[in-house]
């Protein structure tokens, strides 16, 4: 159980703050935003390493910003893509006219986050490239490598790109090492016992007493199978014989070695197995040069450990023992960096326009808002039942993710001015902001969506709006790339748009249309229940969802009756 904490709700900013204060001679909190960059950042002329994903793995992100590794890093709340708008306002602030180099762990909600921001920065004129690491060879086969998981090899990989970009080499090079670390980099998880979130009296699954969870995640994700309670010698076996098969065909015997602790095994464990490890792959002729044992990318108090292995060149050897100097880990003697600190690139903030919302339009906005106070309602009502349905194949924290969006969504709207589309914009950026994940950006992107085509200039009518929720639904189905059959939001979002569609072209309005599209909706919600998840985090524990709803889909059900009962009371008002 995580003990010392004030709540969920506070964690990530808690950390972010007391960690700025702890560190204030190496790192610098970012202004606006959940992140850090080095003391002497941001540096003219260097290729800036930008790494980011949810808190809780601690020292991975904030812990190894410093000369020799990151220059800055994004976070997230517990188990949590940082949003959009804060990968953004930390890669801005760090980039220092050379470029911008993202790395993050395969994650959906990371790559829909981390790849919007890029999308924006490169619009500003910001080179920016994304590296997402798949080290993770239990979460899926070789023959689909491009789909595992970042899990304890992002530290070698971040590590190894860090120093790349500290020798010198440029946008273009650095990004070539980061993917030819990521290619060279192999990983595998087991845990004791599940982790706590704060706050939470349970963990997120538990491992039955004398057992061993094999292949787990990060972000409290339980593992793929279970086996019985084996001694370090065998466990040890098991590992490096799941590394090995995994062979580059072309790599030398020179391999980085990391034995992970993922927060509540102790060192002296760690010790022990690394013992095992280290005489098994010496016997396979490997050399290892200059291994880590610890605590380097945890998961709050989770009982576990992974091993990780890099087959190194004579590039990435070089990289791997290159100084490095961080508040969490450090190699070596790092010298004055060869770069200077270069001026600031500007404000992040975006520029505020005026208002040339239609009166009509205004009075729709107040529709809207309560359409928005309803949303908040229903998910702060259900997020414990969320949380708890997420947990059974995912990390747990769609319920709490959902609930900050919400809130944050129904806060920006009473203070916007204008219209619906102004309010349903600011909405949508809120939620997507404070939400972060998967699920808050894809309904960021929704809400905003549907008001940037609905417009400001009239009161829309029931065809309008269905129009609105069908394109904004098309924009969001080519930017996930999720489809029907995927297990995810778009299986309930889907048919309510077409039942909304079928019922506005027969002339119902608005309330009535909606009440009925919301009852396919939550219909097809319990129904994908059967379907076996292909994207996000629940795809690697496939199985063991069936039977299960998706998450996604019973809180986008939840929602459009809410919204659906709030358009009722607005005709009876």
């Amino acid at each position: 159980m995580t003990h010392v904490h004030n709540g969920a709700e506070t964690f990530k900013e808690d950390i972010i703050r007391s960690f700025a204060l702890a560190h204030a001679d190496r790192v610098t909190r970012i202004e606006g935003a959940s992140g850090f960059r080095r003391a002497d950042g941001p540096l003219a002329g260097k290729t800036a390493v930008v790494i980011g994903g949810g808190s809780g793995h601690f020292p991975s992100y904030n812990g190894v910003v410093g000369p020799g590794f990151a220059d800055g890093c994004v976070l997230g709340d517990i188990f949590a893509s940082p949003s959009a708008e804060q990968v953004y306002r930390v890669a801005k602030a760090t980039d220092g006219g050379a470029g911008v180099i993202l790395g993050f762990g395969n994650y959906a909600g990371d790559r829909l986050n981390f790849g919007l921001a890029a999308s924006r920065l490169r619009s500003e004129g910001i080179d920016t490239r994304i590296v997402y690491v798949t080290d993770d060879i239990a979460s899926a086969d070789a023959d689909h490598a491009e789909q595992r998981r970042g899990i304890a090899g992002t530290f070698t990989v971040y590590k190894l790109a860090g120093a790349a970009a500290e020798e010198g080499l440029d946008l273009d090079q650095v990004e070539a090492a980061m993917r030819k670390a990521n290619e060279a980099t192999y990983s595998f998880g087991v845990a004791f016992a599940g982790c706590t979130l704060p706050g939470a009296d349970e963990p997120l699954f538990v491992v039955e007493e004398g057992k061993i969870d094999f292949g787990l995640g990060i972000h409290g994700e339980p593992g793929i199978s279970t086996v019985d309670w084996m001694p370090a010698k065998e466990l040890a076996a098991q590992l490096v014989e799941r590394i090995l098969a995994e062979r580059p065909a072309d790599s030398g015997p020179r391999v980085a070695v990391v034995v992970n602790g993922l927060g509540a095994t102790k060192y002296e464990e760690l010790y022990v197995l690394f013992g095992e490890i280290a005489e098994l792959l010496i016997e396979q002729g490997l050399e290892l040069v200059e291994p880590e044992v610890g605590e380097l990318v945890t998961s709050l108090d989770m009982a576990g450990c992974s091993l990780s292995v890099t087959w190194l060149d004579e590039d990435l050897e070089r990289w791997w023992t290159a100084p490095a100097d961080t508040p969490a880990f450090k190699r070596g003697t790092a010298a004055k960096s060869k770069f200077e600190t270069a001026t600031t690139t500007g404000s992040t903030e975006a520029a505020v326009e005026a208002d040339t919302s239609s009166e009509e339009s205004r009075q729709a906005a107040v529709v809207v808002r309560a359409a928005l106070d309803a949303l908040d309602e229903v998910v702060h009502a259900n997020q414990e039942k969320l949380g708890r349905l997420d947990a059974i194949a995912g990390d747990g924290d769609h319920g709490i993710g959902m609930s900050r969006g919400s809130a944050a969504a129904r806060a920006a709207a009473q203070t916007a001015d204008g219209g619906v589309q102004s309010v349903l914009q600011a909405a949508g950026a809120a939620f997507g902001d404070k939400a972060g994940g998967t699920s808050g950006v894809l309904w960021g992107l929704l809400l905003a969506g549907i008001g940037e085509a609905l417009g400001n200039s009239e009161a829309p009518d029931a065809a309008t709006v269905s129009r609105a929720v069908r394109q904004s639904t098309a924009k969001l189905q080519e930017f996930s790339g999720a489809g029907l059959g995927d297990k995810t939001m778009i299986d309930a979002l889907l048919p309510f748009v077409e039942e909304l569609d079928r019922q506005t072209a027969a002339g119902a309005g608005l309330a009535p249309a909606w009440r009925a599209a919301a009852e396919v909706a939550v219909a097809a919600a319990q129904e994908t229940a059967q379907l076996v998840p292909r994207l996000g985090r629940a795809r690697p524990l496939a199985e063991r969802s069936v039977g299960t709803p998706d998450p996604g889909a019973v809180s986008l059900g939840m929602i459009v009756t809410a919204v659906g009962e709030a358009f009722e009371r607005g005709d009876e008002d």
